[in-house]
């Protein structure tokens, strides 16, 4: 396995045919990220196998699944981490980067277990907690504007 990043074409191939297939077999597609923060002021972050940049822990609500139930699937997955109290919503975003018929839900979680430290895996290339002030250059301009809306007060944007 190469921990080398994918090329931008490659990305963007296999978001189009991710989400090709999405369309045919949803109508809609919806997704969750998690804001796990700790007492450290840091912010869980993942970088995937398959996508650029570092991202917040998350991914789609699968067909008869529901969108707790998803971020909980996914924060294990991904993170590792399991919610010691019910995530707070934060917002709703559209998210027509990705798809004209694509939302992610955003939960903010502060008090959680970490189950174990991530190991990287096929969709995982590497995990952790980062200072809030010291964040990967790679993060996502997404990733940075939720982060701004929940800790600085910015006006939330509708669009991811």
């Amino acid at each position: 396995m190469s921990d080398s990043p994918p090329s931008r074409k490659a990305s963007r191939l296999l978001s189009w045919g991710l989400h090709t297939y999405w369309r045919f077999s949803r109508g809609m597609t919806l997704g969750v990220r998690g804001i796990v923060l700790d007492q450290e002021n840091r912010v869980f972050l993942i970088r995937h196998t398959y996508v650029p940049g570092w991202h917040l822990p998350g991914g789609g609500v699968e067909t008869g699944e529901t969108a707790l139930a998803a971020l909980r699937r996914e924060l294990r997955e991904e993170a590792c981490i399991a919610a010691d109290e019910p995530p707070v919503l934060f917002g709703v975003y559209f998210n027509q980067r990705t798809s004209r018929r694509d939302h992610v839900l955003v939960y903010v979680i502060r008090r959680f277990t970490v189950l174990e430290i991530k190991r990287p895996d096929r969709e995982i290339a590497e995990a952790g907690f980062f200072p809030l002030d010291r964040l990967p250059e790679e993060t996502t301009s997404a990733t940075r504007r939720r982060l701004a809306e929940i800790l600085e007060g910015q006006p939330p944007s509708e669009d991811w």
